[in-house]
């Protein structure tokens, strides 16, 4: 018999599976799509043309999918910047990037020479960093807004906009006025002042479907990944659960993880309270130009909708990410690419001048779970009140917001009992860094 069944193939079932298929569990993966990595992953455009659905980016501090990765043996398929431009309309570009202090100082240098903030702005994002350190311990960052955190912190209306929103936003998909403290604090203590190297940003140089599809699976021979195979159900017996209905047909399994989003797992879960959860949304505009319009690799874009590109094509082909985009839902898909078009030109002058060829448009209206104020009490743990059933997924309580790497920590939390439950205790999960 499968010692663990793992219902869904985003990134926290493809987790769950390859920590515990690399400790010499037999496993079942079920995932309803014929492809994997949920949220985060690539698909086949009718020209052939293989596309992610929006870019995904991580820092180093997302110790457990930098572990994730290696064990797939693709971690040398990610390619690491420690310089972060940030553009403003008109092209002049301010470079984020670590001096030669040490952390927590180790941006000194740099700000002090970032021309797109003032004297004022910076001393003011000085202070909030110094509150951070100190306020960390707080029992309350759930309960109230970054925005509300900031403004109590005197931070100028500038540092707001061009420095806390744009990091934040796009680190967490939602906005300011909308998201919990405690995870602009987390962003902000583990990705910039925790170590010298944890801000620098990762972005993977394939398709990410690729990194999923890794023949590293095949040494894993105790996994068995099944697209194309929902699951309808769970059957329930004694306090445990037997089998996972698929097609009418059982999956039976010693052990079970559910890592389904949020929205799908009271359907396998009845007595599981999801209600307190809501959506937000990222759009990917993906723009293909006669010529290259620029050489910059990727940048961060102040003061518009649209909140950063990457060159994914010798400057002809950009991808566009507006993070916390409800707002681009409803609007009509040329209107969203003409939107685009029109702020890069003021970004990249070249882009006006070029002819597009093509574009594609990728709203995800179910992107990732809204970071609430309130929203931590909501978060289940790992554990169920079925002895041999175990969630995950970046919904529950992985000590991280919607992230890859909570999605990720997730998976370990839950393979990290599973094991247990079969008897042979063992640790996936690595430590935040310090």
């Amino acid at each position: 018999m499968t010692d663990v069944v793992v219902i869904g193939g985003g990134l926290a079932g493809l987790s769950a599976a390859a920590a515990l298929g690399g400790a010499g569990f037999r496993v079942e993966l079920l995932e309803a799509r014929p492809f994997f990595g949920g949220r985060a992953t690539s698909y086949g455009l009718p020209n052939g043309e293989v596309i992610d659905n929006c870019q995904h980016v991580l820092l180093r501090c997302c110790v457990n999918l930098l572990d994730f990765y290696r064990r797939l043996d693709v971690d040398s398929k990610v390619k690491f910047y420690s310089e972060i431009p940030f553009l403003e309309p008109g092209g002049r570009v301010s470079i984020f990037k670590r001096g030669v202090l040490p952390a927590p100082l180790h941006f000194t240098e740099c700000f002090l020479r970032l021309p797109f903030l003032t004297l004022a702005d910076k001393v003011a994002i000085a202070r909030a960093f110094v509150a951070i350190l100190m306020e960390s311990g707080r029992k309350d960052l759930d309960d109230i807004s970054m925005l509300d955190w900031l403004r109590a912190h005197g931070q100028t209306p500038n540092a707001i906009e061009r420095f806390w929103r744009q990091v934040l936003v796009s680190a967490i998909n939602e906005e300011l006025d909308r998201m919990a403290a405690c995870h602009g604090f987390q962003v902000f203590r583990l990705g910039f002042m925790a170590a010298r190297d944890s801000y620098e940003m990762g972005v993977p140089n394939v398709p990410l479907g690729e990194l999923y599809g890794s023949p590293a699976w095949s040494a894993m021979p105790e996994v068995s990944l099944r697209p194309r195979t929902p699951v309808e159900s769970l059957r329930f017996g004694g306090g445990r659960v037997d089998a996972a209905m698929s097609g009418g047909e059982p999956v039976a399994g010693r052990v079970f993880i559910s890592a389904v989003p949020f929205e799908k797992a009271g359907a396998l879960l009845p007595d599981l309270d999801t209600s307190a959860f809501t959506h937000s949304s990222i759009t990917g505009v993906h723009l293909w130009f006669d010529r290259a319009v620029t050489e910059m690799e990727n940048a961060t874009l102040l003061d518009r909708t649209i909140q950063w590109f990457f060159n994914k094509e010798r400057g002809r082909y950009l991808q566009v990410v507006i993070s916390a985009s409800a707002p681009l839902l409803e609007m009509p898909r040329q209107a969203v690419i003409d939107l685009a078009v029109k702020e890069l030109a003021e970004f990249l002058p070249r882009a006006g001048e070029a002819k597009l060829e093509k574009a594609h448009v990728v709203k995800e209206a179910r992107a990732t779970y809204s970071a609430l104020p309130g929203l931590a009490k909501h978060r289940p743990e790992a554990r169920t009140r079925y002895e041999n059933l175990f969630l995950a997924g970046d919904w529950t309580d992985s000590g991280w917001p919607a992230t890859m790497e909570g999605a990720v920590r997730s998976g370990y939390k839950a393979a990290e009992f599973a094991s247990a439950t079969l008897g042979r205790p063992t640790r996936f999960l690595l430590p935040d860094i310090k």
